[in-house]
């Protein structure tokens, strides 16, 4: 019993912590106002989205986003330029921030397909992570400036994501750092007891 206390201690000190990453990842730019292309900010929430669902795993690295989307809806100013509040959702750019929880959660799920993960692993995970990202969060963004926003006449789907190509080589080589970082941090972390899986912590809970 006492382990399974110390495992929830420690998921939720590492929910935390990546909730707070994702609030500095989104407003990076207030520290470093260079990282823009055409005036818009660059983020690291993608970065860091990735990170939690290969380091925490799928449930525990979408729980993060979760708690990072609803720390945001309620109003703290987590999301990007420090907003914050339900009116997030009317924003062209939520759509990335609910893609987080399915980002988060395939990216895990495929390096915990594999015993021991490669380097190739994390990167094909970031891959295909960075796709629902880019799919929900273009879909999203479409939907929003054409009902949200009644720019249907000036905004096409095809256009919507011709703008978000721009992005898509400052975000592969993101994830693709993110991937080459990874697997050391997940090496430590799953040597240790702090990341049993939680297929484990469950048949625990059904012992104790």
């Amino acid at each position: 019993m006492k382990n399974n206390k110390q495992i929830r201690v420690i998921d939720i000190t590492l929910i935390g912590m990546f909730v707070a990453l994702m609030s500095i990842g989104a407003n990076i730019t207030a520290w470093a106002p260079f990282l823009q292309i055409g005036g818009v900010p660059i983020t690291l929430q993608t970065f860091f989205c990735f990170l939690a669902g290969a380091l925490l795993g799928s449930r525990r690295g979408a729980l993060a986003m979760v708690v990072y989307l609803f720390v945001g809806l309620i109003g703290v100013p987590v999301f990007a330029g420090f907003k914050g509040g339900l009116g997030a959702v009317l924003s062209p750019t939520f759509g990335f921030i609910i893609s987080f929880i399915f980002t988060a959660y395939v990216t895990g799920k495929v390096i915990e397909s594999k015993k021991q993960p490669t380097l190739i692993t994390f990167i094909l995970a970031s891959i295909i992570g960075l796709f629902f990202n880019y799919m929900i969060g273009t879909n999203y963004m479409y939907l929003a400036l054409s009902f949200f926003m009644d720019a249907q006449e000036s905004v096409t789907y095809i256009g919507t994501w011709l703008v978000m190509l721009v992005y898509l080589p400052v975000d592969l080589l993101t994830i693709v750092a993110a991937a080459f970082f990874a697997p050391r941090v997940y090496t430590i972390l799953h040597k240790s007891t702090m990341m049993t899986p939680s297929s484990n912590v469950q048949e625990d809970r059904l012992g104790s």
